[in-house]
């Protein structure tokens, strides 16, 4: 399915099947580093020598690094244009394949279903699957959410 470039400020211009383009960030090794010895200090994460002997052979990012970086592009690219009121949590994670450095991810959301509240009708809650691809258009990642829009405002 092809990315297609939507925008949408209130619940209402939300369609299930709607693809939202995240664009993209490259992933340097300091940057991988560096979260890691704060978040996630396994040495395939922080240590070169330990993951050159790893099941991976290299340093990755943390799956988590990944979380945080696809969320700023999610902020960056679809939540600061919308009416966002947050969400009630994440569903389902997938790390696929290692981020390594030097890599290019890239994010989309595919809008699964957008529902309207029936008890605080000034919203709504959007299921989403957010798909995270590297330079190679490898899946590195995938996510099921919910996110709660507020619906337009009465005129």
């Amino acid at each position: 399915m092809p990315t297609i470039q939507y925008y949408f400020d209130y619940f209402e211009n939300i369609d299930p099947g709607a693809v939202f383009d995240l664009g993209s960030r490259m992933v340097s090794e300091e940057e991988i580093l560096a979260f890691a010895r704060e978040f996630d200090p396994q040495p395939f994460h922080i240590d070169p020598d330990a993951a050159a002997q790893s099941i991976f052979g290299g340093i990755i990012a943390s799956g988590w690094h990944t979380c945080s970086l696809t969320m700023r592009l999610m902020v960056d690219n679809f939540l600061s244009r919308a009416a966002s009121l947050g969400s009630p949590g994440v569903e389902q994670i997938r790390w696929l394949r290692p981020v390594r450095p030097g890599d290019t991810i890239s994010a989309r959301i595919v809008v699964l279903e957008a529902r309207a509240s029936q008890s605080k009708p000034d919203r709504g809650a959007v299921r989403m699957r957010t798909e995270v691809t590297n330079q190679h258009g490898e899946l590195v990642m995938s996510m099921e959410s919910t996110g709660l829009i507020g619906r337009r405002p009465a005129p």
